[in-house]
C-alpha cells in the first residue's frame, strides 16, 4: 500500500487525532517558534501578550490588565517592571482612581509590538504551514472565539499554566 497523506485520512484514523494531543502539538510548536523570535523582548511571549493588550485594548488599570490576561497580579508586576525598564510601557495614574495605575505603551513600545506582530505572524504561518491560508485564518478565528468563551466562563483560568502543562520542563527531554 502506498504512503498516504495523514491529512487525507478520515479524522478517526489519523495518528494523534485526539483533540488534546492536536492542541498540545500546535501550542508546543507555537511556543518554541515564538519564544525564539521574541527572545529580545522582556519575558518573551508573556511580555508580547501584555504589550499587545496594552496597545490594542482599552484596559483601564493594571488590575484590569491582570484580569484580562488571567495573569497573577504579582507576576504581572515584575513583567511590567521589565517592560517599563526597557522603555516599552509606562505606568500612569488612572484618571478615575488616582491610586490605580494604567499601563500605556510608549512610542517605542508600539514600534516594538508592530515588529513583534510581524514575527509572530510569520511563526504562525510556519506552524500552520500544513494548512491552506484560508484554513489558517479559520483556525485562528475559531481558537480566538473558544478562548474568549472560556475566559468569560472562567476568568481565573491562567493561560500560562496551560502552556506550561503541555511543554516539557527543563529537566525533561522534549
Amino acid at each position: 500500500m502506498a504512503a498516504t497523506d495523514p491529512c487525507e485520512l478520515p479524522a478517526d484514523r489519523r495518528r494523534g487525532s485526539n483533540f488534546g494531543w492536536s492542541l498540545g502539538m500546535v501550542l508546543r510548536r507555537w511556543q518554541e517558534r515564538v519564544e525564539e523570535l521574541l527572545r529580545d523582548l522582556p519575558h518573551g511571549s508573556r511580555g508580547y501578550h501584555i504589550l499587545a493588550v496594552v496597545v490594542h485594548e482599552e484596559v483601564p488599570t493594571q488590575v484590569a490588565l491582570a484580569a484580562r490576561l488571567a495573569i497573577d497580579r504579582s507576576v504581572l508586576t515584575y513583567v511590567i517592571d521589565d517592560l517599563e525598564n526597557a522603555g516599552l510601557i509606562e505606568r500612569r495614574r488612572a484618571p478615575q482612581d488616582r491610586r490605580a495605575r494604567r499601563i500605556v505603551a510608549t512610542e517605542r513600545g508600539r514600534q516594538t509590538l508592530d515588529e513583534a506582530e510581524r514575527r509572530v505572524a510569520h511563526a504562525e504561518d510556519h506552524v500552520l504551514g500544513g494548512l491552506p491560508e484560508e484554513q489558517r485564518d479559520v483556525l485562528r478565528d475559531l481558537a480566538a472565539r473558544a478562548a474568549e468563551a472560556i475566559h468569560v466562563a472562567a476568568p481565573a483560568t491562567d493561560p500560562c499554566v496551560a502552556v506550561q502543562s503541555v511543554l516539557p520542563s527543563a529537566d525533561q527531554p522534549g
